[in-house]
């Protein structure tokens, strides 16, 4: 039998040598395909693409994901190079990963669309969009009045990740994930302002959700939970998000016929946005409740707070949704500054009031500006209307305006402006069962009074300590106001305890043991 070892040395070295060549040939060649096929992972090199940027590498992408597909599922991976791309449907047990690097760059033609998206997926489970890459849709060129496709939209789909990625400029939404269970969507960021409806992230009638880490700067609503028909949005955890945006950063509603319940958001931050950091609305039928939102830090917003119970009823395949309802609902650990003139507001409608909401641990300085006048002001119900927290103009408060409520709770609220506002610190107008425990506000001496509360029945006001020089500290009007109580305050600042209004019975308001000066 040949035996290596009777060749001279120099063969030997020289057979080495060859061996090693061809084995670094094909190591290299596996590193460009990302990996090989044994380790699970498909290179869409393998498979026909130029990832040049120029050549629509579409077919190349979808080949590569059915062929893993067919294969019982795996990872395909996109890597060193620019991949153009229209419409590519992501298959159950494939994961895409676009690695560091890499950009997936959607097609500027519409005719390279096949769905409404870059990757699109309907029905299939145990999927994945993952990788340090980009995806980029290039949105500017896409005109508003014609179809203008997602970056990502998943639809009926089970065990979906999306991780680590980057989407950049979509033409529409960032993404959406409608009627999904299972979601995690962690560490990812979006930037998207070049188009209209530049929404970061949608989610619509999905369970068992875990949105984390994400950081989102959009034209449109930032992060979105919305509820078109359907059994609506259950069970949904967002924590640890950087937001920015021209509209709304965190937002439940407008679309809400399905409902929202078991919902918290968490250790969030939220920066130069146009409208409200925090909407929660009803306002298309549906029931929002058990919502809890804490530590949420917010800088030059239009509202900190904005919560609305509307009776818009768009109707959806059809069918004109009943009046929805809000209920139980706790925000706490909230602090906010540079916040618009407009005011925050809480707000139902006649018979059908907002429910059980709690207000704890509240620090807000608002720009202020506002005129006694504007305390004045009679506010219609705007049933009907597109809830914003503009809707109703400047609010009769310069913090917080509820009306058609019940089972409100302030606790621990402190309340300032920059400039010198004359309406009162808060409103309260057809409110049932009101507590204010420890609450602070600056105010002015032609300010109305500090609380103003109209056809209030059931309210007790206790612990509040104000420590600034004030005229007024509470002013009760409407014979509907009953039931009143003013216990155990530090009014020492304040130089009129209580107004009582044209009406208001001899007995409505009761006071005791409140120090003051």
């Amino acid at each position: 039998m040949f035996k290596l070892h009777f060749l001279p040395k120099r063969f030997l070295l020289l057979a080495f040598s060859v061996i090693a060549v061809l084995t670094s040939l094909a190591l290299g060649q596996n590193a460009a395909a990302g990996a090989s096929s044994a380790e699970g992972v498909f290179s869409v090199y393998d498979y026909g693409a130029a990832g040049d940027g120029k050549k629509l590498d579409t077919a190349a992408i979808q080949s590569a994901i059915d062929a893993r597909a067919k294969a019982g599922g795996g990872k395909v991976c996109l890597h060193n190079g620019t991949f153009l791309s229209g419409t590519i449907y992501l298959k159950s047990s494939v994961s895409l990963c676009i690695e560091a690097g890499a950009t997936l760059l959607g097609s500027k033609s519409l005719d390279d669309y096949t769905g409404d998206s870059i990757i699109y997926a309907e029905g299939a489970a145990n999927i994945a969009v993952l990788g340090r890459g980009v995806i980029d849709g290039q949105g500017a060129t896409f005109e508003v009045a014609k179809k203008r496709p997602f970056l990502i939209r998943f639809e009926r789909c089970e065990n979906v990740a999306v991780k680590d990625i980057a989407l950049r400029d979509s033409s529409a939404w960032a993404q959406l994930y409608r009627a999904c269970e299972s979601v995690n969507i962690d560490g990812i960021s979006v930037d998207s302002r070049v188009n209209r409806n530049n929404d970061g992230l949608n989610i619509d009638n999905c369970r068992k959700v875990c949105v984390s880490n994400c950081r989102i700067s959009s034209g449109d609503d930032a992060l979105v939970l919305k509820s078109i028909g359907g059994t609506g949005c259950e069970n949904i955890t967002v924590a640890s998000c950087v937001l920015s945006t021209s509209c709304n950063a965190l937002k439940m509603g407008t679309e809400s016929s399905g409902g929202f319940k078991n919902i918290t958001i968490s250790n969030c931050t939220v920066y130069d946005t146009r409208l409200a950091g925090l909407a929660l609305e009803i306002v298309d039928g549906g029931t929002l409740e058990r919502v809890n939102v804490s530590n949420i830090v917010m800088e030059n917003v239009g509202a900190a707070i904005f919560i609305r119970l509307g009776n818009r009823a768009r109707s959806y395949e059809g069918e004109k949704p009943g009046m929805g309802s809000i209920k139980g609902i706790m925000i706490n650990n909230i602090q906010a500054a540079a916040v618009g003139s407009t005011g925050c507001s809480i707000t139902g409608l006649p018979n059908f009031p907002v429910e059980n909401v709690t207000l704890s641990n509240i620090r807000i300085r608002f720009k202020g500006g506002g005129a006694r006048e504007d305390a004045l002001r009679q506010i219609a119900d705007k049933e009907k209307d597109y809830p914003e927290y503009s809707m109703f103009g400047t609010l009769p408060a310069y913090g917080f305006y509820c009306r058609h409520a019940r089972g409100l709770r302030f606790q621990h609220l402190d309340l300032g402006f920059e400039r010198d506002d004359h309406r009162p610190a808060l409103v309260f107008e057809d409110v049932n069962d009101l507590d204010i425990f420890d609450f602070d506000a600056r105010s002015t001496a032609s300010a109305e009074a500090l609380i103003w509360l109209r056809q209030v029945n059931g309210a007790f006001i206790h612990g509040c300590r104000p420590s600034h020089k004030l005229g007024t500290f509470l002013r009760v009007d409407s014979e509907l106001s009953d039931n009143i109580t003013l216990m155990n305050n530090d009014l020492s600042n304040v130089k009129r305890l209580f107004e009582g209004g044209e009406g208001v019975k001899d007995l409505a308001i009761y006071v005791g043991a409140n120090r003051t000066r």
